[in-house]
């Protein structure tokens, strides 16, 4: 490989001749050698973004220090970025400085040089130019913000509407279809297996509400605040005049945070935010529940639905399937919760000016951001879209439910009522049998109030 000489405040040292970061990414990239996670994509694309954002704000406010020249090849380079086709040239990892200094260097670099190249000169320096009126300390937290904002908006949000749509579907075609309800795993009174799926619509059309929700604080932003919230070394309007072009940039209503103190060291809005996520894997985790526990069997279980038959489930005994679909979108779940752990340690740790686990709780949300969109769309596609119920098998499970005996407690009362269902269970009678012999109701009465269908 083929190397150049780069120069920091630190001194030179060899970059690869074909990447175009700069010296303090490469002493990042060969001081930080931890794990496999690099700086996500989103994080780079929001860099972009913002980068972008700077330089036409820098414009506005200081055209003597952003010429239009500067303006114009920084415009290009954020669009390579946005495009995706710079990727190869972010190679930092997730576990590096806390403040999440060297990623956005690393974005200053790539741009600079990008640029020289283009320009055939050295047109641009990395913090004078394309870091004016930024720090790290505010531009991260940035785009934190906006990358966060971004994946729910362009990958979460679409496969939520696919699952809630997909549910509305199965509704409709389960309309009156009467099952037994259960609770605490035990057997209940009727429901309608269309009552049933509307719950697990509901959640879900409640965790967008609470997820869309959670992102309006996420919608306030950091720039501006430079090293410690005091907008040292940016001109008088870059904060707002930066949020007006972010939002022009992604489609998405952005503006500045009021007190850039707390923009810096707190993360609560990362928290909120990522707890509306949480219990978005909860619901998921609910509902997974239930479909693989109403399809269990095929013989000796439940076995009031079936699901598609994707790949064989055992490499020992032959025939069998298992809702695999079910198992991804729980163990998304728990990652989920687990992340939701690492994200509020993190953000509990903002000291003084600055809270230096940002890389860290940026990463966490958006693997759970993407984890959970791609499992949903998985499992709608390739589980729930699928669901058929067994008409048959919950007509026999509801007809054999000592539970419809509480249809007749309004006749009866409570408690002949549970002396019938003591007597059925234990000598294997039918409730009608056993309120007979009893002698609480005659068949004729019996009939006359025994109505399942009436319960839902």
């Amino acid at each position: 490989m083929e190397y150049r000489t780069e120069h920091d405040s630190m001194g030179e040292i060899s970059v690869p001749a074909n990447k175009y970061w700069g010296a303090q990414t490469e002493r990042s990239r060969q001081n930080f050698k931890i794990g496999e996670d690099k700086m996500p994509k989103e994080i780079i694309d929001a860099f972009g973004t913002l980068k972008l954002a700077a330089a036409r704000a820098n414009r506005t406010l200081v055209p003597d220090r952003m010429t239009s020249e500067k303006l114009e090849y920084i415009e290009k380079a954020a669009c390579e970025i946005l495009k995706g086709k710079l990727y190869s040239h972010f190679p930092l990892v997730v576990y590096q400085t806390g403040s999440g200094t060297q990623s956005n260097m690393n974005v200053n670099e790539v741009i600079a040089n990008y640029v020289n190249e283009g320009a055939g000169k050295k047109l641009l320096h990395p913090n004078d130019d394309v870091n004016m009126s930024q720090s790290s300390n505010d531009t991260f937290p940035t785009a934190m913000h906006i990358a966060a904002v971004t994946a729910v908006y362009g990958k979460l949000f679409p496969a939520l509407t696919l699952l809630i749509e997909t549910l509305e579907a199965l509704e409709v075609e389960n309309e009156g279809v009467i099952k037994s309800g259960r609770t605490h795993l035990q057997d209940a009174t009727p429901i309608a297996f269309s009552q049933e799926i509307s719950g697990w619509r509901a959640s879900v059309e409640r965790d967008f509400e609470i997820i869309e929700e959670s992102l309006e604080p996420l919608k306030n932003l950091a720039l501006g605040a430079t090293a410690v919230g005091t907008g040292i070394n940016a001109p008088k309007g870059f904060d707002t005049e930066v949020a007006k072009q972010i939002s022009s940039i992604t489609g998405i209503k952005f503006k500045t945070e009021k007190n850039k103190f707390h923009a810096l060291t707190s993360k609560c809005e990362l928290v909120f935010s990522h707890g509306a996520l949480k219990a978005l894997a909860c619901d998921l985790m609910k509902i997974a529940n239930d479909i693989r526990w109403l399809a269990s069997g095929p013989r000796l279980g439940l076995g009031e639905i079936t699901i598609p038959e994707n790949e064989p489930g055992s490499s020992i005994m032959p025939g069998k399937v298992n809702p695999t679909q079910c198992e991804a979108v729980t163990m998304v779940a728990v990652q989920v919760m687990g992340n939701d752990a690492s994200i509020a340690i993190g953000a509990s740790q903002g000291n003084f000016e600055l809270n230096v686990f940002m890389p860290v709780i940026i990463n966490n949300y958006l693997q759970s951001v993407n984890l959970l969109a791609d499992a949903i769309v998985s499992f709608t596609k390739n589980c729930v879209s699928g669901i058929k119920a067994n008409r048959e098998k919950m007509k026999a499970n509801l007809n054999n439910s000592l539970m419809l005996a509480t249809a007749l407690t309004p006749h009866i009362g409570y408690e002949k009522s549970a002396k019938v269902v003591g007597l059925a269970h234990r000598e294997g009678l039918t409730l009608k049998e056993a309120a007979i012999s009893l002698g609480y109701l005659t068949a004729d009465e019996f009939d006359k109030y025994f109505h399942p269908e009436k319960m839902i």
